[in-house]
């Protein structure tokens, strides 16, 4: 069921009151409110990073059609509209990337948000008459694993132990949730409640949702989202649950453990959960959602179907509906959402569109349920900033299409550990043809990665690359650096080109 749904009479009369105050200043300053989501490590900062930098500075945008037809003037950014959300650090971004020192910014951690206001002359005759020529763009930064706690608003609290105590039992995590089972086995639920064993077991649960984010299992379906990135509700009481075994519905005797847990749980949604979607996610108007595929065919078949089913539930959570002609000034609905597997650039081009092809089979059945609304939804592959290049060598007589980057220092294949400082060609492996193959028994989704340095040790693994160096890229007219990237200028053109038509 989807969260539109759950909200109460007065949350949903307070969302079409902020409605309406946005769709009047939509009149006079026409207005897009972008969510840029993903799960950890996926690339929303870049992300966000390179789009900003590329529209200010002109970037070689070729597929943005506005650009190459030359009718943006300029991009800049203003004060963003909300008060009570923290802005963007774009600027510090930035700085991180392209220092002597040069790394990817630290991950996302709570909302922001960001305005950028393009000027551009429309090519529509009518348009040219009656637009004042502008487009603000509000991009509004969460973590997707606050995206993945709005299924919750339709769950009560034995539904979501019991889901949760059923995912626990799949191969892959049985071993992970050991101790939290152990702990459970423990407890009696009609127990009076007890802070102290409150307190021991949101932590042994969180250990387990941390164990379960470490890249070699890379799971993603991982609520309560906040766990995980408390802020400043840690230690609170609606960040001090966890489930309990409960086997059906059911009335908890008063004062019980069971009636704490319960109770904690409901002030988590109303706390943290209905807020973030009354206020943030249900003005959206275009949403883009980063998936660090590499990352999950790097930890196996497992990783990749629950990957699957995370997009899945993520696809739930939107409202999504086609742009109307007349549009409702109190309803809101999010009319494109694209999927973009990211750092493409690790994979030699020849493997783009089979990575590609593996995103959209794993939101194929979520996505078809939107489309029905008149939603477009696409998928794509991308690097928003490229930190490598392509070449080809000669190894055993074959010839091997490699990448070229710096590894993160402390990054290994095999023996072989990276320094962060030298240049390694590296053979990233053959992605599948068929995405079905991915979920065979005992899948190999590619053949393995070479270190092609003096050490020639293969494992099937990815390696992270730092920043390119921006000392050594080709400049504009004004001597600033000019940031390379792949299909970022066609993910803008999904997201932003018919409002800038």
């Amino acid at each position: 069921m989807a969260p539109q749904r759950l909200l109460s009479l007065t949350d949903e009369a307070r969302l079409a009151l902020d409605n309406l105050v946005d769709f009047a200043g939509d009149i006079v300053d026409p207005t897009l409110r972008l969510g840029v989501t993903g799960l950890s490590r996926s690339g929303k900062t870049v992300f966000i990073t390179a789009l900003v930098y590329n529209l200010v500075h002109g970037g070689r945008l070729p597929l943005l059609t506005a650009q190459t037809e030359g009718r943006i003037a300029g991009a800049q950014l203003r004060p963003q509209p909300d008060m009570d959300v923290p802005r963007f650090p774009y600027e510090e971004r930035v700085n991180a990337m392209s220092g002597t020192d040069r790394h990817w910014p630290s991950s996302t951690n709570q909302i922001s948000e960001l305005r950028l206001v393009l000027e551009f002359r429309s090519n529509r005759f009518l348009s040219r008459r009656l637009s004042p020529g502008t487009l603000t763009l509000d991009i509004v930064d969460y973590p997707g694993e606050w995206l993945l706690d709005l299924p919750l608003l339709g769950k009560s609290y034995e539904t979501w132990c019991r889901e949760t105590m059923a995912l626990s039992q799949t191969p892959i995590r049985a071993k992970l949730a050991a101790r939290w089972k152990d702990f459970l086995a423990t407890l009696d639920n009609a127990a009076p409640a007890d802070e102290t064993i409150a307190r021991e077991g949101a932590d042994i649960f969180t250990d387990y949702l941390r164990a379960s984010r470490d890249d070699k299992v890379a799971l993603s379906t991982l609520p309560p989202g906040r766990f995980l990135m408390p802020g400043d509700l840690a230690g609170s009481p609606a960040l001090t649950f966890f489930p309990l075994a409960i086997d059906a519905e059911g009335t908890p005797p008063k004062d019980s453990l069971w009636a704490m847990m319960r109770d904690r749980y409901e002030a988590y949604k109303a706390v943290v959960v209905k807020p973030f979607f009354r206020d943030h996610f249900a003005r959206l108007d275009r949403q883009i959602v980063l998936v660090d595929m590499l990352t999950a065919l790097n930890a196996g078949p497992n990783a990749v179907r629950d990957l699957e089913r995370a997009l899945s539930d993520i696809l739930t959570c939107f409202r999504p509906g086609a742009r109307s002609w007349f549009p409702s000034p109190f309803a809101r609905r999010i009319d494109r959402i694209l999927f973009a597997a990211t750092k493409a650039d690790h994979l030699h081009h020849a493997s783009h569109d089979r990575l590609e092809s593996i995103l959209a089979r794993l939101v194929h059945d979520a996505r078809d349920r939107a489309s029905f609304s008149g939603a477009r939804i696409d998928v794509t592959a991308l690097a928003a900033i490229r930190a490598t290049r392509e070449d080809s060598v000669s190894r055993n007589g074959e010839s091997l299409d490699v990448v070229v980057g710096t590894p993160e220092k402390g990054e290994k294949i095999g023996k072989s550990k990276f320094d962060g400082k030298r240049e390694f060609a590296l053979f990233p492996g053959d992605l599948p043809e068929k995405p079905e193959s991915l979920f065979e028994p005992n899948a190999s989704p590619y053949r393995a990665l070479e270190s092609l340095s003096d050490e020639n040790d293969a494992e099937l693994r990815f390696v992270r690359f730092r920043p390119p160096d921006f000392s050594a890229l080709a400049t504009d007219s004004t001597g600033r650096p000019i940031l390379p990237h792949i299909r970022l200028d066609s993910a803008l053109e999904f997201l932003i080109g018919d409002r800038l038509a």
